[in-house]
């Protein structure tokens, strides 16, 4: 099982690889993960720690917290793969790669689990709404909101809820936190939209 960080950072997003037993995250440059970038950022922030198992993350007593998936931690959490990491200005995504057995070199076989749930067009279209922001050229890209979805897909809020509720059925999200962002975020890692699909649909 290997795992990385996602960081935006504003000259474009870094992939830091997670090895070792303690990752540590804040403006100094004496972090494994340094974001000096951002004055919001406490010198030492938080904290990756290796389980074993899992990775988890922990705030160090940071001046503006540290936030998983839109909400504010006060205990060590446990990660799972597409969680968002927020401190300060910066978003950190947390991606974990299961290797099951040997692999082909630069050959990756999806596994079951990880393809994309059978879907309707319509739900296909919201998707696509939804992720298309997290193309953009914004450093700190968010998904599309409700509102903003209703607007492209002349569809009432409600109805775009609930389309959004039996994505987050087909997708497993978990309920707690911000859960479009986990939706946006598995989204794209299943494929279920692609990158080039967001990009010819905003132009």
């Amino acid at each position: 099982m290997s795992s990385h960080l996602e960081v935006s950072k504003p000259s474009g997003r870094e992939l830091v690889p997670l090895t070792g037993q303690r990752v540590t995250l804040g403006k100094a440059s004496s972090n494994d993960v340094s974001l000096g970038h951002d004055g919001t950022v406490s010198r030492l922030h938080a904290v990756f720690e290796n389980l074993g198992f899992a990775w988890s993350i922990r705030d160090l007593g940071s001046r503006n917290g540290t936030y998983l998936n839109g909400e504010k931690i006060s205990a060590e959490r446990v990660l799972r793969s597409g969680d968002e990491v927020r401190v300060g200005k910066t978003r950190l995504l947390f991606w974990e790669v299961r290797e099951d057995g040997p692999r082909e070199e630069e050959t990756v076989s999806a596994q079951p689990s990880e393809l994309p749930p059978r879907l309707t067009p319509r739900e296909v279209d919201v998707l696509v709404v939804l992720c298309r922001p997290l193309v953009s050229d914004d450093p700190f890209p968010e998904p599309a909101s409700v509102r903003r979805m209703a607007g492209e897909l002349y569809v009432t809020e409600a109805a775009v809820k609930q389309h959004l509720q039996n994505l987050y059925d087909k997708f497993t999200i978990p309920t707690e936190g911000d859960r479009r962002v986990r939706l946006a975020n598995e989204a794209l890692r299943r494929g279920a939209v692609t990158v080039a699909q967001l990009r010819d649909s905003g132009s």
